[in-house]
């Protein structure tokens, strides 16, 4: 099959948004979507980048609208299904085998973690496809808890459409002020990273502290 370069006016010249730019160039919508199932599986690769710079490219011409959304969300879900493969593979059990040798957990927090993805998975699997970092990260406890094959496809392909449809319509309007958009989500995605980074430390506190006032309690 052969691509036709069709040359994106204003184009990016380096770096992430000239890397997708070029795919863009080189391939039209299903450039887009490789980039973003790319995204999926290295959340590195900013999507607050690629989906706009598709946008824009969508407003230049270079592809339609309705191929940028479809081939964006179409590379969505493939990258999540792989990363839901992923944890599939990797399954329960070894996943519980690894936990208990993990220090500073216990059994019973793998065991709460599933229950409540038990009861809000779904709504996970939705809403995580609109946070940034969160967005790639859900697909593997998805797969771990073997969630129904097609209802995950459907929710992925749901919640990726949302998001893809927002950043995409943003560098469609923007026009060559697309990056704009990366600027704003790019906060976000740095505030995402910094609750869970509190989250973390938070919790490991409360491990040692507990789990030194077991030792204190056996030692008297």
């Amino acid at each position: 099959m052969d691509f036709v370069i069709l040359g994106l006016p204003q184009e990016p010249a380096g770096g992430v948004a000239g890397w997708a730019a070029d795919l863009v160039d080189t391939m039209g919508g299903p450039g887009a979507g490789l980039a973003i199932a790319l995204e999926n599986l290295f959340p590195p690769l900013p999507s607050e980048v690629i989906l706009p710079l598709t946008g824009f490219a969508a407003g230049q011409g270079v592809i339609t609208l309705a191929s940028a959304l479809f081939w964006t969300t179409l590379g969505s879900v493939v990258g999540a299904v792989a990363l839901y493969w992923i944890g599939m593979l990797f399954g329960r059990e070894r996943m519980h085998a690894i936990w208990a040798r993990l220090p500073l957990v216990k059994s019973s927090d793998l065991e709460r973690t599933e229950r409540w993805f038990a009861r809000h998975g779904t709504k996970a699997v939705l809403l995580g496809r609109m946070v940034p970092i969160f967005r790639s990260l859900i697909s593997v406890p998805a797969g771990v808890e073997r969630m129904s094959l097609p209802l995950f496809v459907t929710l992925t392909a749901l919640g990726s459409l949302m998001w893809n449809s927002v950043l995409v319509m943003a560098g469609y309007w923007l026009g060559d002020r697309w990056d704009l958009v990366e600027t704003y989500v790019g906060v976000l995605s740095k505030a995402v990273l910094v609750l869970v980074l509190v989250a973390f430390a938070g919790y490991l506190t409360v491990r040692l502290r507990s789990r030194g006032r077991a030792q204190h309690r056996r030692v008297h």
